[in-house]
């Protein structure tokens, strides 16, 4: 025998929360097989629950839009950091700055190895400190480091800076957004198991499959157990054969 199944996604439940809304609408309130009070909560949570699902989704496709966008400016920050410091080593290399200009970036100051910038936390980091220590140099007003300047450096390091604070917004509203729609997934469960409970009760009285028929007009939803399944479809199968 079928059993009543309810809706465990979005869009179910708001098919099934149509659907007796639906009944709502056109039955007068004697012929409507759930109660006004039930009618009620449904006419005043449906049109919430779609304007929270839709506020989501909008803000979940903002938030992958403008990732690639951030993607890119984490790309261009660590390329230009990373490209400072190389000319950095060059130039002590060369013996056109002091091993000691370094220290300014509280890097080693004997050290070539270029630091990790695998991680957003690394690239913040690293940026500030060559950002704030290049500008301290200049202040000795000893030789800029060129190609790229610190100047150029700091614009794509503002640039990223900007686009990992705006990402980091939009988690956030996605996130608070995910969890107000999980409180009305909450609600909507309990509308609608009250809606199906007094559906069938209105039912009760009828054979099986009548009672199944009329309450799937409301959006009530039965299904076969999987061994339940196979011998319907042997069955079907057979009386196709037989015609």
């Amino acid at each position: 025998m079928p059993y009543r199944r309810l809706p465990n996604t979005d869009a179910a439940r708001i098919k099934a929360l149509k659907a007796a809304l639906d009944k709502g609408k056109t039955l007068p309130p004697f012929s409507l097989s759930f109660s006004q009070h039930s009618l009620r909560k449904l006419q005043a949570f449906t049109p919430a629950y779609e304007h929270a699902l839709k506020l989501q989704k909008q803000s979940f496709e903002q938030q992958i839009k403008k990732n690639n966008l951030y993607k890119e400016a984490l790309q261009k920050a660590r390329l230009y950091i990373s490209h400072f410091i190389q000319v950095t080593n060059l130039a002590i290399v060369r013996g056109e700055l002091s091993s000691d200009t370094r220290k300014f970036f509280r890097f080693n100051g004997n050290s070539t190895t270029l630091p990790s910038l695998k991680t957003e936390k690394e690239v913040i980091e690293i940026g500030e400190q060559i950002i704030v220590g290049e500008t301290e140099r200049i202040r000795h007003g000893v030789t800029c480091v060129t190609n790229p300047t610190i100047a150029v450096v700091k614009v794509r390091y503002e640039l990223f800076m900007e686009a990992y604070n705006y990402q980091k917004t939009l988690q956030k509203k996605n996130k608070l957004l995910l969890a107000k729609l999980a409180n009305l997934r909450t609600d909507a469960n309990q509308i609608i198991l009250q809606i199906w409970n007094e559906v069938e009760d209105k039912y009760k009285d009828l054979p099986e499959d009548m009672k199944r028929e009329k309450a799937s007009q409301y959006g009530l939803s039965y299904v076969y157990r999987k061994n339940e399944l196979h011998k319907v479809r042997f069955l079907e199968t057979k009386q196709k054969d037989i015609g």
